[in-house]
């Protein structure tokens, strides 16, 4: 689960990790109240939405007056953001983080994740901030700095001093960035988060380490342990289909292709979307029903990828193991009868009950593509769409 910037420091404030001093507003009449809470001669008008690059898009905003702190927040609030994150449809800006502005000297970077190569997580930083920690890991491999924590023991304060050593810094700010890392990643830890970046970390003119940005993600499968954190849940920035997808607990991950995907199992969804790659389509979709997956779960989930415009045809994968063939194909065929289907589907069915799922697709009356084998699946789908003439 994301959340939005604001929140995000809300959160980081409770474990002592330095934040500048600013507020979310929801009206430009409230940006001026929260500007005049926060004193000062200037203010940064920040857009909130679950995408980076919000800066090169115009939605970040140094505001030297009251009366451009309530333009900005005018003319941003309800407005359309695009950036490289959101791609050109964009996202509505609801609200906008007010905050004080501060002299920069440096822009650092800092991140905590899971390196899933190691299973441990990892504490990254870097001298290069405000930067795209994927295009500095491409060009300057070598400016990123990483230490791995032991489960047993945590992260160590001789590392976060390692790391604010090799930052270059000294004096009060080491001090301070050895504080930041470590109330950093008591915040990952104990909120169950997948990941906390701060970009940039910004190293003040006085000696302040403060996270001038903040974004961080959690593992959905922690959240029944944070309720204070599912409440900071924005249904308006995710996706409408992986919003309905998530009431039958469904798996769903909208993509940018014309080739709908229903598989069971994460693994098998992960293959077959490679397989629809490699023989020449692109997948719309990732979705995995589960292995225990009722007629009506199968039923939600094909009704879900019509939905999708973009889909021109549809691959359902099915290995019956745990879930029965029988029963996906009783509730593919329910779907299309109730939703109407306008578009080629092509079913692969493999394991438990498979022959009797194979009589119930060809008794309903319905036009399936039957496949034999995983391959096959990937190749009709496709070859069904270039011969509509669909690329």
């Amino acid at each position: 689960m994301k959340i939005h910037e604001y929140q995000a420091k809300e959160i980081l404030k409770k474990f002592g990790v330095a934040v500048p001093k600013g507020r979310v507003a929801f009206t430009a009449e409230e940006a001026v109240e929260v500007a005049k809470e926060i004193g000062g001669s200037a203010w940064v008008v920040k857009a909130q939405i679950h995408a980076g690059g919000r800066g090169k898009a115009g939605g970040i905003k140094l505001a030297k007056s009251i009366e451009e702190v309530y333009d900005y927040a005018k003319n941003m609030i309800g407005s359309k953001l695009v950036t490289y994150q959101t791609g050109p449809e964009g996202k509505i800006v609801r609200k906008v983080l007010v905050e004080e502005a501060l002299n920069i000297q440096k822009e650092l970077y800092v991140g905590v994740t899971l390196d899933r190569s190691t299973s441990r997580n990892v504490v990254m930083v870097s001298s290069e901030g405000g930067v795209e920690i994927e295009q500095v890991a491409m060009e300057s491999p070598e400016k990123i700095l990483k230490e791995y924590v032991d489960p047993k023991v945590g992260f160590m304060p001789y590392q976060a001093r390692r790391l604010a050593f090799g930052l270059g810094l000294d004096g009060e700010a080491f001090k301070n960035a050895v504080k930041f890392l470590l109330a950093l990643y008591k915040a990952y830890e104990e909120t169950d988060a997948s990941l906390a970046e701060i970009n940039p970390l910004i190293l003040t003119t006085d000696g302040q380490v403060l996270a001038l940005d903040a974004k961080m993600n959690f593992d959905d499968n922690a959240l029944f342990r944070h309720p204070e954190i599912v409440e900071m849940r924005d249904i308006d920035e995710e996706d409408p289909l992986e919003v309905e997808a998530s009431k039958y607990n469904l798996n769903y991950i909208r993509l940018n292709g014309n080739v709908g995907c229903m598989v069971n199992g994460a693994g098998l969804a992960m293959a077959t979307m490679d397989l629809i790659k490699l023989a020449g389509g692109e997948p719309a979709n990732f979705l995995d029903v589960g292995g225990g997956a009722k007629t009506e779960t199968v039923e939600q989930g094909f009704r879900i990828i019509l939905s999708d415009p973009n889909v021109k045809a549809i691959l359902i994968n099915i290995f019956g193991g745990i879930v029965r063939c029988d029963r996906v194909a009783m509730g593919v065929v329910e779907a299309a009868k109730k939703v109407g289907v306008n578009v080629p589907v092509v079913i692969r069915l493999e394991g438990t009950n498979a022959e009797e799922g194979a009589r119930i697709l060809k008794e309903s009356g319905l036009n399936f593509i039957v496949a034999n084998g995983f391959k096959d699946a990937a190749e009709k789908v496709v070859n069904v769409l270039k011969e509509l003439g669909i690329s």
